[in-house]
């Protein structure tokens, strides 16, 4: 998969559902220096929420992220609690782009959308980070593991988010919710997401407590500092809420799972000489960082299986998009297609828990 066609904006689509006048007029009546000739370009990357760059004659920026067009999935896509998660977030030490406004109204853009500020920094959608050098790609994952343990060890009800999810039983719900969801998206028979569907429900680790988790904690969601291995922002909060920490960064930690084609991976990459962390050392580092020290090895592949049926449900989800015509990503057909091998991989996984025992 070639990362470039992921990078940068493109002209909005020509059927696109927001009308440019009515956008303007309703960001001018809310925000200042939102008047002249405004323009609207598409960011490439992503499959899920459609995310807009706005320009006001050189003067100011904005990002526009939005729900998809269409008939969508129950709970699929909610702006609405990405907006308030960041809101949450934009005074305590996990990195977040300013939230502005949020619109409910769908005759704005089509359906409900959140304004928020643009932030100027670099985007990484290689892992291996292939331009750099082995101490500058040791500082980037020492700068994504630091912030993953800030997000897992703040206080959300401090931050006002106590209400954001259950905190019990993160994982059982998960499985619950994404098993119904991948069934109603379902347009063919995969028998490996079958065998995790049946296999998960008895199988789930025990959760140690709740934290605020992010859902989609990847390095293609971090906006890094243009010259400083900083991130200054998160982005992609869709599926963020409060639940098993652990479970949050297990899929984090699928790119040493995944090879590097399709998946953009670390799997098959030798990792030495790179200053790329192995996942053991990796994972160690937030153990210790987030006081959360003694996972087993059963319940660690038990983690990842769940992490990787999530993945497949989802990459299913979006087939049944590309399926009913709504797919927002021209690459979505392949992203969709991904659905089979990851469940495989997910299997593979609970296969190694069983054998285990315990």
């Amino acid at each position: 998969m070639d990362a470039a066609r992921f990078v940068g904006t493109e002209p909005l689509a020509a059927d696109s559902p927001i009308v440019q006048g009515r956008l303007q007029s309703w960001l001018m009546e809310r925000l200042p220096d939102c008047g002249g000739h405004m323009t609207i370009e598409r960011f490439r990357g992503g499959q899920s929420n459609p995310t807009m760059l706005l320009s006001f004659g050189g003067v100011r920026r904005l990002v526009l992220r939005k729900k998809p067009d269409g008939t969508l999935l129950p709970s699929a896509h909610a702006v609405d609690r990405e907006f308030r998660v960041i809101s949450a977030l934009r005074q305590t030490d996990v990195p977040v782009a300013r939230a502005l406004l949020l619109c409910d109204d769908d005759t704005v853009a089509g359906a409900m959308f959140y304004i928020m500020e643009y932030v100027e920094g670099r985007s990484f959608w290689e892992p291996v980070l292939p331009d750099m050098q082995p101490r500058d790609r040791a500082a980037i994952y020492d700068e994504m593991n630091r912030v993953i343990s800030a997000l897992h060890s703040l206080d959300h009800v401090a931050a006002g988010l106590g209400d954001f999810g259950r905190p019990a039983d993160y994982v059982a719900r998960q499985v619950a919710r994404w098993s119904k969801q991948y069934r109603a998206s379902e347009t063919l028979t995969i028998e490996a997401m079958d065998s995790l569907i049946a296999w998960l429900p008895d199988n789930i680790p025990s959760q140690r407590r709740a934290a605020l988790i992010h859902g989609d904690y990847r390095i293609d969601n971090m906006i890094f500092h243009t010259s400083e291995p900083r991130v200054i922002a998160v982005v992609d909060w869709e599926l963020s809420t409060v639940g098993d920490p652990i479970a949050d960064f297990a899929y984090h930690m699928l790119t040493w799972h995944f090879p590097g084609r399709p998946y953009r991976g670390l799997g098959d990459i030798d990792l030495t000489g790179t200053g790329i962390p192995d996942e053991r050392r990796y994972r160690d580092a937030y153990l210790r960082a987030t006081k959360q020290e003694g996972v087993c090895d059963r319940a660690w592949y038990a983690y990842l299986a769940f992490c990787l049926f999530r993945v497949a449900a989802i990459r299913q989800g979006i087939m049944k998009r590309v399926v009913d015509g709504t797919a927002s990503s021209p690459h979505a057909r392949e992203a969709g297609a991904l659905a089979r091998p990851v469940a495989e991989l997910g299997w593979r996984y609970a296969e190694h828990a069983m054998k285990m025992g315990g």
